[in-house]
């Protein structure tokens, strides 16, 4: 299980920006310290796991941010719908577009994404694979 993703930010108040565009959309709350950004979700009796933290912090050894490449955090959104306005909410936050949000031919037919990078360059999905949701049409 996965306790939690740090990404590195060398701007915490555009971070702040661009992932408060659709975090809380998804039920996470932020703490804002000296360190950067702390993302979570409130953990409530009824949960079988406890969510994992989503961190934006500068790097600890002082050094400039850079982005893994290769490398990306997905976001599981409830709806195609949601994916497409959290999507665009955080392109107007200062994101850039690495995919617009649909169906992949290469991907399940339940399964809707939208690719965005953050300020930083970080590459973010946007994707829901609920199957009440219509499918894509072959």
């Amino acid at each position: 299980m996965i306790g939690y993703v740090t990404v590195g930010a060398d701007d915490i108040p555009l971070a702040e920006k661009f992932y408060s565009a659709f975090l809380p959309s998804l039920g996470y709350g932020l703490e804002v310290s000296s360190e950067g950004l702390s993302y979570s979700i409130p953990v409530t009796g009824d949960q079988g796991h406890e969510p994992p933290d989503f961190y934006v912090k500068p790097p600890y050894n002082g050094q400039a941010a850079s982005t893994g490449n290769g490398a990306m955090v997905a976001f599981q959104i409830p709806t195609q719908a949601m994916v497409r306005e959290l999507h665009a909410a955080a392109l107007a936050a200062g994101g850039q577009d690495e995919g617009a949000p649909g169906f992949r031919a290469e991907y399940s037919a339940h399964f809707y994404v939208g690719y965005l990078r953050d300020p930083q360059g970080n590459k973010i999905a946007l994707y829901c694979n609920n199957r009440s949701e219509p499918g894509r049409p072959d």
